[in-house]
Order: C-alpha cells, then sequence, then structure tokens
C-alpha cells in the first residue's frame, strides 16, 4: 500500500521478519518511557513459544511504514482474530448480535499486546517532523487491511489517550473502561505512603502486612541474571493454577517463561514467598521506563493477606525504592481501591464497517462511557487517602 509516493506500508506475518532495532527505535525512542510490552523481544517471545500463532487463533500481520528512502518509520501491532480471548476488552455481546443478524464477527483484526492488558503506544512511530502524518497512514492503512480482507471489524486495544482521540478524527468508535493504578507521588519511603492515607485505612493497611507474613513467609525480588529455570518453573506453576480457576485454560505456555527471562531477564521482577526454602507464592512483573506491571500471580498455599502483600504492597515497596512513577496491577479488580490504587480510564478504538451494526454500537458506547465515568467518580470518593477538610494530621 503507497500513499502519493511519500510512505510505503508493508505487512509482516512475524515479528521476526522486522529488524528488532528498527522496532524498538519506533516503540520505544525514549528509554524514561520505555514499555517493555511493546517492544520486539516481547512480542517475539509470544510469536516463539507459538502461544501467538495461527493455530491458536492469533495471526501475526504487523505493519511497517517505510519512508520514502525505505527507512521503517513506523509499526503496528496487528493480528487477525478468529475469536476474541486474550484481549479483555469484551465483544462477546457484538460478536453475537452480530451474527444473529445474519453477518460473520469472525475474522476481525485487532491491534493489541497479546494476553496482556497493558495501556501503550499502538502506533509506533518515530519521533520526528512527520510523526503526526505517520499516525495517519498506520491508521488508514488498518482500515484498509480491514476493508480489502472483508473483514468484520478492526479494534486497538488499550491505547493512549492521544491515539483515541486521533482515531476518533478518522472514524473509530471510541470506547472506555477503567483499571487501578498506584501513583508515587514523590515518596521516599512505604510509610510516606501511609501518611497520606486515612488513619483507619493506615491501621487496615499495616495489619495485612503483619497477617501476610505471620506464618513466618519471607519474601524476596528476584530479577536480572538471578532468575533460574527453577524460578520460572515456580511461576509458572503459579501461573497455571490461577489460570485454570479464572479462565478454565491458560493462554501461555512453560516455553514463553524461559524465553521470557532469556531475553528480557533485566525488565522481569519476580516478587517469591518462600516457607522453608519452598516457594509458596509469587508475582510475575515487568519493569518500565516509569511503571511496574504487576501481571501474573499465583499460590499453591493459602495465607490471609497474602496476595495483597505480594501483589500490591510489595510493587509499591519497589516503585518507592525505584523512583517509579507508578504500579498497573492488570485489569479490573475493585478490591485494589482499599490498597491505595486509583481508578484510572482505560481507552480502545473500533472501526465498524457495517453501517447498521456501527450506529448500533455508536449508540451502545454512548451508554457504556456515561456509565464508566459515573462508576470512576464514585469508585475514587472511596479511595483510602485522607480527605484534608476532614482528617488533618
Amino acid at each position: 500500500m503507497a500513499d502519493d509516493h511519500e510512505a510505503l506500508i508493508e505487512a509482516a506475518d512475524a515479528i521476526s521478519d522486522i529488524p528488532a532495532s528498527h522496532w524498538d527505535a519506533c516503540a520505544n525512542p525514549q528509554a524514561a518511557d520505555y514499555n517493555p510490552f511493546i517492544s520486539h523481544a516481547f512480542l517475539k517471545c509470544l510469536e516463539s513459544c507459538e502461544a501467538v500463532h495461527p493455530r491458536t487463533g492469533w495471526q501475526p500481520q504487523h505493519l511497517i511504514l517505510r519512508s520514502a528512502c525505505g527507512n521503517i518509520e513506523g509499526c503496528m501491532p496487528l493480528y487477525i482474530k478468529s475469536h476474541s480471548k486474550g484481549e479483555y476488552v469484551f465483544d462477546y455481546g457484538w460478536a453475537d448480535a452480530f451474527e444473529r443478524a445474519g453477518g460473520q464477527y469472525y475474522p476481525k483484526l485487532v491491534s493489541a499486546v497479546p494476553f496482556s492488558p497493558v495501556p501503550g503506544r499502538r502506533l509506533l512511530v518515530r519521533p520526528g517532523a512527520k510523526f503526526a502524518e505517520y499516525e495517519k497512514y498506520l491508521l488508514s492503512a488498518a482500515v484498509q487491511f480491514t476493508r480489502h480482507h472483508k473483514l468484520s471489524s478492526l479494534h486497538i486495544n488499550f491505547l493512549p489517550e492521544e491515539e483515541w482521540n486521533s482515531s476518533a478524527a478518522v472514524g473509530f468508535l471510541k470506547r472506555t473502561d477503567q483499571q487501578f493504578h498506584w501513583q508515587n507521588n514523590g515518596y521516599t519511603t512505604f510509610d510516606d505512603f501511609l501518611s497520606d492515607l486515612a488513619s483507619r485505612k493506615r491501621k487496615t493497611m499495616r495489619k495485612e502486612r503483619q497477617q501476610a507474613l505471620a506464618s513466618g513467609l519471607d519474601i524476596e525480588w528476584v530479577s536480572g541474571n538471578d532468575i533460574t529455570e527453577a524460578h520460572w518453573d515456580a511461576i509458572y506453576g503459579f501461573y497455571m493454577d490461577t489460570g485454570r480457576r479464572k479462565w478454565g485454560q491458560p493462554y501461555l505456555n512453560r516455553t514463553f517463561f524461559s524465553l521470557l527471562g532469556e531475553a528480557m531477564g533485566d525488565k522481569c521482577l519476580l516478587i517469591m514467598a518462600t516457607k522453608h526454602g519452598q516457594h509458596i507464592a509469587g508475582a510475575l512483573n515487568m519493569i518500565g521506563g516509569d511503571c511496574l506491571y504487576g501481571r501474573y500471580w499465583g499460590a499453591i498455599e493459602h495465607h490471609p493477606c497474602l496476595h495483597f502483600e505480594v501483589c500490591y504492597y510489595q510493587a509499591i515497596d519497589y516503585a518507592i525504592q525505584h523512583g517509579l512513577r507508578r504500579v498497573e496491577a492488570g485489569a479490573q479488580g475493585e478490591h485494589k481501591l482499599a490498597r491505595g490504587y486509583m481508578p484510572t480510564p482505560t481507552y480502545s478504538a473500533h472501526y465498524i464497517p457495517h453501517p447498521g451494526f456501527r450506529r448500533a454500537i455508536a449508540a451502545y458506547l454512548e451508554d457504556e462511557r456515561a456509565y464508566i465515568m459515573r462508576s470512576r467518580e464514585m469508585l475514587a470518593e472511596y479511595g483510602p487517602y485522607r480527605k484534608l477538610a476532614n482528617e488533618a494530621e
């Protein structure tokens, strides 16, 4: 696909067909804003272990934008999907309605990080004078791809607000949801963070932390070369146990974790709980330029409040000690609110070619956006932070 001989768009059916240095120069040009999930290495791990593969319903069709002189100036992670699993932006009702009306919803096109409800850029363009122009090229090319292959729809999931607005300007429908993120307000210690809380909430957190370790458990942070295959065996076991209970069929295989450790060990943080030298619980986190991303958690023994300690409080502690601005703890989970994680909007954009279906979805999304906004405002009122007018300390 070309446009006035100024830019050329290609589609690659494997991330390995794109040079890592070129992809990463588009995806993560600034170290301070580094997002591990849109890195070439992370996406390659998913494809190399075949968790992302046409057989699993994820057919890569990554877009590459080349300038007139042949340089790669932009990329877009893109997949033809035969289902809606592993996306965390739920459209099962849309699929059912379209098919009951005689349409065929699958296959569809999705720009996302598979199995990872992590906000981040999807229009990966190098900084430069043509940044906005090249973003539009990528959006236009994805729309053309959708139409050319007669796909039902195009979905861009967990994109940043700026890209969300840009996509709406060229005909995408706007959808919102929310997650719970912790913000570092310049804290230097965990006690600094606690001092911002209402006294009752502060006492509750301290009690939960004491309960979590009351059975003599130890917590360790493991990263980089200190991560061994034994650690990955434990993390995979935790992941499988949680996955079977929550989803029925976990998405990732054991090979993925070894590949991740080999390619990105310095970006991985394992928070492990041990008892008598045995790993009995743990969480996998990814380290970004300014953010700690919580991903997978599991345990083989039940201990009161251990989930809160390993997933939320230890992540906050790590972020404070390493000067990270926030912790993103994944999708859903209103229980995170009481642990200092506040409701934060997330965004997705949807291109629906069928006129009647588009009108129906547009009406639904208008009501949904209003509901999500009211919900976020209401939940924020129940956060644990001090209301200074009511509690001066």
